[in-house]
């Protein structure tokens, strides 16, 4: 397994302790539709919060909030807006960014971006 791979998994499990912390439910991660993705489908209270994850192991080249421009967040929304209708929701959604900077097994910056688009 590429080394890219084993830091995004272990930033989104630090992504997801850390919002479970703040007492958010986790409901799903990694939830496919097509080839889009969104990695971690959270409860807070009874907002939907849709959140992406981006994990970098130092911020030399580019912060990881960064990463997300025009086109991932399309692709989020398009996700998103399949995801509210499989699942039926009418309740108020939202889109969170949670950036972790760091390695496995050192403790992470964590930075999240309530509402972020």
């Amino acid at each position: 397994m590429a080394e890219h791979n084993d830091l995004g998994r272990w930033g989104e499990q630090m992504a997801a302790e850390y919002l479970q912390h703040k007492g958010y439910q986790i409901i799903e991660r990694d939830w496919k539709s097509g080839h889009r993705d969104l990695d971690i489908i959270a409860l807070d209270g009874d907002t939907v919060v849709f959140v992406e994850v981006k994990t970098r192991s130092n911020r030399m080249f580019t912060d990881p909030v960064d990463a997300v421009g025009y086109q991932k967040i399309r692709n989020l929304q398009i996700a998103a807006n399949h995801y509210v209708k499989y699942r039926q929701i009418d309740g108020d959604i939202r889109f969170d960014i949670v950036s972790v900077v760091g390695s496995v097994g050192e403790e992470p910056e964590i930075e999240h971006i309530v509402d972020a688009f």
